[in-house]
């Protein structure tokens, strides 16, 4: 498993993120709040964590919903996955939308998201006239069938 060290910058009073188990990809973000935020349904709201970080060059860091309060309150990342580049020096903050039909309120030091950090590659584009052929060539959207 590889280790990168990311410099973190801390302005709230939750704890840092943290894997929740050995195997854990993602850590969980917790909402930095002066007083609690109701999400109606349909209705998108930012929320900060009060951390701000320096991502190593060729890293990136990925914002993705919670599974248990997409399933159980229909609360989502709006633009999942959410980028984080390594030159962003800002909050952290996440776009949640709620996707019920019952208002959610959102309570300080709730875990709101999970983060990943991976590493990406830097594209070098080859202009070329033709591309190799696949099994799937231009076969787009549901071109496999439906079972």
């Amino acid at each position: 498993m590889d280790r990168v060290k990311v410099k973190i910058i801390n302005h709230s009073d939750n704890d840092l993120p943290r894997y929740g188990t050995l195997l854990s990809a993602g850590m969980d973000l917790r909402a930095n709040l002066s007083e609690p935020v109701t999400l109606k349904p349909l209705e998108r709201r930012l929320i900060p964590t009060g951390l701000f970080m320096e991502l190593p060059e060729g890293y990136e860091c990925q914002i993705r919903p919670r599974s248990g309060l997409a399933l159980k309150k229909g609360i989502t990342v709006l633009n999942s996955p959410g980028t984080i580049d390594a030159d962003y020096r800002g909050e952290i903050c996440v776009i949640l939308v709620n996707l019920s039909s019952e208002p959610f309120v959102v309570e300080h030091g709730e875990r709101i998201c999970q983060m990943v950090v991976a590493r990406h590659s830097v594209v070098e584009w080859e202009l070329t006239d033709k591309l190799a052929e696949s099994e799937r060539s231009s076969g787009g959207f549901g071109h496999t069938g439906m079972k």
